[in-house]
């Protein structure tokens, strides 16, 4: 292995994919699965691209999730 290289960190893709080995997990973020999803995942991820929430959410994230989880801890 070349020296400029020996020290670098693995990256987030690299540690995700061996925690879900790991675990025994499937590996979602990478779309790894190695089996086709049962009709009901399929049935709802195709409902799911229909609604308003079909990429990354802001940074900062969505504004009416950061609402409902402020009211939920406020009233716990």
């Amino acid at each position: 292995m070349a020296s400029r290289v020996a020290k670098m960190q693995p990256t987030i893709f690299t540690s995700m994919t061996e925690l879900a080995i790991k675990h025994g997990a499937v590996n979602l973020g990478q779309g790894f699965p190695d089996f086709d999803p049962p009709d009901f995942i399929r049935d709802a991820a195709l409902e799911a691209l229909r609604g308003p929430y079909h990429q990354y959410a802001p940074a900062s994230g969505q504004a009416e999730l950061r609402q409902a989880i402020a009211k939920h801890m406020a009233d716990h």
